[in-house]
């Protein structure tokens, strides 16, 4: 079997093409590049996944575009390339990338993103584009309002297809495969993992004999970030240890993941204080901004910035080179999300992650998913009380091992059930380290469970 290329230039891609990876300095192909990119080129429709920050939106646009060069269009009218992205942060990052790899060509692209203009956004499609990079939902307006056609379709490409699945979008993208042209179209659909049902359903009904590609696990070790984790007794402890990392520590940017969009504001304003230029996002911003905020990131003119996890895919940031998850993320995938802000491209990156005791059952559920065993380190001064959650032998029901005994702030007895019952106001008053839905106490959040009624018949429950 013949040696795959490792240069861009071997792949007979376009001059101009070339040029514009050239300009960017690119030259050497990633692995998800060096076995995707010869796929595309011969036609195939694709599933793929790679991890986060291997490359895989070149991996994607360079063939996309070489075909499009080398083919006579269907349509004149209808574009002849869509590709979707499940958020608008995404969307406008492939939109970016896709620019300036196109900078030397004649295409006309255009970005359709929820939350903008819709009047504007017909506006863009009356010029007829050539290649549209657009979320689903407001592709799926268009197509209601018939401001958009789909006949001529050549190339329909999903980006991060588990994260559009994920957040509800399979209606969308079923309308969009009926209105798209069959008979010609190649479609190529990228996930973080094969293992995910619905993405192999969705595939079955939208790819042609599909080739599949996967170039390491989600949960595979990424080389170039070094992970660290840090246990912290309460809230207060967090805030300093944060406070000491981003004023102690070298680094050219930082992003700060935070569970609520309250404390992403709050802190903030608490790191303003030291003298730090902080930016807060949060999903409830408006699209416009969410793009002022980061904008001014991206050029440098913030230091840290501080996010829910609505930023913790598709952005690259290269001068992005810690990442501190303030709250474990409630799902385990997202950890490794989140961490691939920073690490991009062959860069080195830090991500520390602060676990107190209500961040301990996420915690646990990230070490599984990485199929590891975490050490922690400290900082001098900085050191704790809290030395984890061990599981309780005698009391196995999860509401009666994390539900009653809450003592407040943390430390080693934080979680050992209490002589009496703490009644719901204390319990609730007393929870200075917030709890993250699902990641600390039991279900009742620091109440007694429920008393189970008795069944009224001679059948099991």
């Amino acid at each position: 079997m013949a040696q795959q290329p490792e240069q861009f230039k071997d792949l007979g891609l376009d001059t101009r093409l070339l040029a514009a990876l050239e300009h960017q300095g690119l030259h050497t192909l990633t692995e998800i590049q060096d076995r995707a990119i010869p796929v595309i080129l011969n036609g195939y429709d694709l599933i793929a996944s790679s991890k986060t920050g291997s490359g895989k939106t070149l991996a994607f646009l360079l063939p996309s575009l070489q075909r499009l060069i080398k083919t006579k269009a269907l349509s004149k009218r209808d574009p002849r390339a869509l590709i979707l992205a499940p958020t608008r942060e995404l969307a406008k990052q492939v939109y970016e990338q896709l620019r300036s790899v196109t900078s030397g060509t004649s295409f006309n692209i255009a970005l359709l993103l929820g939350g903008e203009n819709f009047n504007d956004q017909i506006k863009l499609l009356r010029r007829q584009p050539h290649i549209i990079v657009a979320t689903p939902g407001r592709l799926a307006n268009h197509l209601n309002e018939r401001s958009l056609m789909l006949n001529g379709l050549e190339l329909l490409i999903m980006d991060e297809a588990d994260r559009m699945l994920d957040l509800g979008f399979s209606k969308e993208l079923n309308q969009i495969n009926d209105a798209a042209d069959h008979r010609h179209r190649q479609t190529l659909m990228f996930s973080a993992t094969l293992d995910h049902a619905e993405v192999n359903e969705m595939a079955e009904k939208l790819l042609k004999a599909p080739k599949r590609i996967a170039v390491g696990a989600a949960n595979a070790e990424h080389a170039d970030i070094e992970k660290r984790f840090y246990l912290c007794d309460h809230l207060d402890h967090k805030q300093a240890l944060l406070q000491h990392i981003l004023t102690s520590q070298t680094y050219q940017q930082a992003i700060i993941f935070t569970a609520t969009r309250p404390d992403t504001e709050r802190l903030a304003t608490l790191l303003q204080q030291t003298g730090l230029t902080t930016a807060a996002l949060s999903g409830d911003m408006s699209q416009s901004e969410r793009n002022r905020i980061m904008d001014r990131f991206s050029r440098g003119q913030q230091k840290v910035l501080i996010t829910t996890d609505v930023a913790s895919r598709g952005l690259d940031l290269l001068q992005v080179s810690l990442v501190v998850n303030f709250d474990m993320p409630k799902q385990a995938e997202e950890y490794v999300h989140r961490i691939g802000r920073t690490g991009r491209a062959g860069a080195k990156g830090v991500a520390m992650s602060l676990v107190g005791p209500k961040d301990w059952d996420a915690f646990k559920r990230v070490e599984s998913f990485l199929q590891q065993d975490i050490s922690f380190m400290t900082f001098e001064g900085f050191e704790g009380k809290f030395k984890g959650i061990m599981p309780s032998k005698k009391q196995t029901a999860p509401a009666k091992a994390r539900g009653n005994g809450y003592k407040g702030k943390g430390g080693p007895n934080a979680y050992k059930p209490a002589k009496r019952p703490a009644k719901p106001e204390k319990a609730l008053k007393d929870r200075s380290d917030r709890l993250t839905p699902g990641t600390g106490l039991g279900s009742n959040d620091g109440m007694a469970p429920p008393k189970r009624k008795k069944p009224t018949d001679n059948t099991s429950e």
